[in-house]
């Protein structure tokens, strides 16, 4: 039993990696109800733009917020770095996947993740079993 258990419970050490993968699995899940709205509804692509923002939002909030609590201290730092990751990878995909260019706002997109996830991050640390 404790074979089992030691196979299927793998834990990433790194916060900043940890929360990455948390950050993912959020927009992978907002992305598949925004799919789902799509779908359903008489919405067309183009409305979803502030949907999609706020998807990413809310993927860079619990991705800091996995890093801060990963972290024994300094959870903004984890989670800003956090958002940086995670907004220039999403960045780095669009220019790879839609032929995009890069401008100025994805700068701020990129800064707006960072804070968002240092947020996340002050809230994680405090969220810690002593």
């Amino acid at each position: 039993m404790y074979l089992i258990r030691r196979l299927f419970s793998w834990r990433i050490a790194n916060p900043v990696l940890s929360g990455l993968c948390r950050s993912f699995l959020w927009m992978l899940l907002g992305a598949f109800v925004l799919s789902l709205l799509l779908w359903g509804s008489g919405l067309k692509e183009q409305d979803l733009s502030m949907y999609t923002y706020i998807v990413h939002g809310i993927a860079a909030a619990f991705g800091g917020l996995t890093a801060g609590r990963r972290a024994t201290n300094k959870g903004w730092y984890q989670g800003s770095l956090t958002g940086i990751f995670y907004g220039i990878i999403v960045l780095l995909i669009g220019f790879l996947a839609l032929d995009s260019s890069p401008s100025g706002v994805d700068l701020l997109w990129v800064l707006a993740a960072a804070a968002i996830g240092a947020l996340g991050g002050i809230f994680g640390v405090n969220l810690q079993k002593s």
